[in-house]
């Protein structure tokens, strides 16, 4: 016999446990979303010129980071990494190739994705 009273709907159960485990720990640093968005602008626009194939988002705890990959089974060839310890110092904001090197770290992520943002530019 069920423990489940005729007159709960289960689903309502699931609902309320799906919602609570839905929020991500408050300790986590991620992107806003007009960061992401400029970011996948970005990725979409090399995707479509054929330079990158795959990304991956790792929020942790101390930094964000968006991994771009040539192929899925590579090290990423960027990094771009939100680490708002630095917010105050260096900027925030930082591209980082796969070798380790810091491209560039700034406060403002639309002139730091500059560094590897090609656009069009006229002969």
């Amino acid at each position: 016999m069920s423990t489940i009273s005729e007159d709960t709907d289960p689903s309502e159960n699931r609902a309320v446990a799906r919602a609570a485990t839905a929020v991500p720990p408050p300790n986590r640093v991620t992107f806003n979303r007009l960061e992401l968005n400029r970011i996948l602008n970005l990725y979409g626009r090399m995707v479509a010129d054929g330079e990158w194939r795959d990304y991956a988002i790792d929020f942790l705890k101390d930094r964000a980071v968006f991994s771009v990959f040539r192929r899925a089974s590579e090290v990423p060839i960027y990094r771009i990494e939100k680490d708002p310890r630095l917010a105050r110092k260096q900027g925030m904001y930082s591209v980082i190739s796969a070798t380790g090197l810091i491209l560039r770290r700034g406060h403002e992520l639309e002139r730091v994705l500059l560094v590897i943002d090609r656009k069009l530019s006229l002969v």
